[in-house]
Parts: structure tokens; sequence; C-alpha cells
């Protein structure tokens, strides 16, 4: 008999680490061995989970696998105590990190295995593939492409990681730095609009789980791919098979693309 896979929970208290969960105790082959959140926090009354909220050394030293969908800040702290002590693997799911943050998450994929994804959704990562190949056939000079995305009204980063991970792949299929080809929110007078650039709307109200569309426009046609999210339920799932596929993997930086098997 294979013995359960021993699993942290960071951002123990926000509304994905409780999805992670409950869903991780619904498995047989996981074991939840520890949930953590900021210091400080604390959750009481009749819908506290049995397991208490630990330190995160304690987390990290009882884990074989962590699973974190807090902050930047968090994350990037979290990859850099793992590195520190060799383990455990990592499943980031965060978004909206600064650039410091995404260099602290890549050097500590040095000594540890890191699952890193702006959407841990299945089809999200098939709806990237299409936009990839997509791109890579609709030339720039005739059709151009803008990435429309909704979401609740408490999410804080725009455009959400999903839309930077549609846009890179689209990048990808042009052969294009996603940097170099990125169009800045429009506001005001605009001028036309350059010609290969890849737009950006996000929409933010209600309780929406992640809708996404990605558009290619031509003069005379337009082609939409498009992912709606129903329950946020389907992320804590793909982050769950992530650290089932990330534990005992050699250090580096991975994705979904490499979790579903997709690279190449």
């Amino acid at each position: 008999m294979t013995t359960p896979l021993t699993l942290g929970v960071g951002g123990a208290l926000g509304r994905m680490g409780r999805a992670v969960t409950r869903l991780a105790r619904e498995r047989g082959d996981l074991t939840l061995a520890g949930r953590f959140d900021r210091p400080g926090a604390a959750e009481s009354g009749p819908a506290a989970d049995p397991l208490p909220l630990a330190p995160l050394e304690t987390v990290l030293a009882a884990c074989a696998v962590v699973i974190d969908f807090s902050t930047g800040p968090a994350s990037a702290a979290l990859a850099t105590a793992a590195a520190a002590r060799g383990g455990p693997a990592l499943v980031i799911g965060a978004t909206g990190l600064t650039a410091d943050e995404d260099a602290a998450i890549a050097a500590a994929a040095a000594r540890v295995a890191i699952v890193r994804s702006g959407n841990y959704s299945v089809g999200v990562n098939v709806l990237a593939g299409l936009v990839e190949q997509a791109a890579r056939r609709l030339g720039p000079e005739v059709w151009d492409i803008e990435i429309l995305e909704t979401h609740h009204r408490r999410k804080i980063d725009a455009p959400s990681g999903t839309a930077l991970l549609l846009a890179a792949a689209a990048a990808r299929g042009r052969g294009r730095p996603l940097a170099e080809v990125t169009l800045p929110a429009r506001e005001g007078i605009t001028g036309p609009r350059p010609a290969g650039a890849i737009g950006f709307a996000s929409l933010r109200g209600g309780g929406a789980v992640g809708e996404h569309s990605v558009l290619f426009a031509a003069e005379e046609e337009t082609i939409t791919l498009s992912h709606s999210a129903r329950d946020r339920a389907l992320f804590a799932r793909g982050a769950l098979e992530a650290a089932v596929w990330v534990a005992g993997r050699a250090p580096g930086l991975y994705d979904m693309i490499d979790v579903l098997g997709f690279r190449g």
C-alpha cells in the first residue's frame, strides 16, 4: 500500500486555501499535515478547521509538498524558506507578483521543485495551447489579439494571472516576448492600435469566479476562444494534481503544461 503524500496548505484561511483543504481530505492518496497563514492570523467558531494553524517552519518540516494560494510577498518568503532547508516541493498559485518576488521564486527553484501557474484549471491550460497555435497561424499584419477577463470584486490584481498566461501563449505563438507586445490599459486619446500588440480589458464585479476570452480580430471576421469557471473548486483540484505530480521531482520551475504532459 502506497503511503499518502503529506500535504501542507499556505494561505489556509483564504477562499482557495479552504477549498484545497476540503478537497485534500476527500482523497485517499493525500494526508493534510499542516496549515499556515499570515503571522498572527487565527480562526475560531464553528467553521474552524480541526487541524490548527501552525508556524511556517513547523509545516515545512512536516510536509512533502505545500500548496500556497496567498500573496506575492508571502509566496516569495515561502519559496525562500523552503529553498533554505532543501524542501518541501511547492505549488504556488499567487498572482500579481513583483519582479523581485518572481526572482525570489526562480532562485528558490534551483534548490526545490516548484510548480507555479496563473491558473490550475485543465481547461484553461488546454485553451492556452489552442491560443498559441492560433497565434502561430494568424499573423499580426491581419489579426489583432485582445484578451477580456472578468473576476469578482475582491480580486486585487489586473490583468489576472490567467489573462497573462493566455497572453504569454499568444506571444509564444508569434515568437515574441510578451513584454515587447503588451498593450497598456487604454485611457484617453490613445491613437491607432499598434500592429502586433496584445491588449487587455479587465472587468471586476460581484462574485464572478473567472471568465476569459481571447479575440483574434481581422477586418472581416473575429475568432473568439473562451473559458468559463463556475466553481473555484476546479482550481483546487488542479493544484492537488500538481502537488502529486511535483512530489519527488528534481529542483526546477514547472507549470501546468508540465503537469499535464503538454510540454513539446
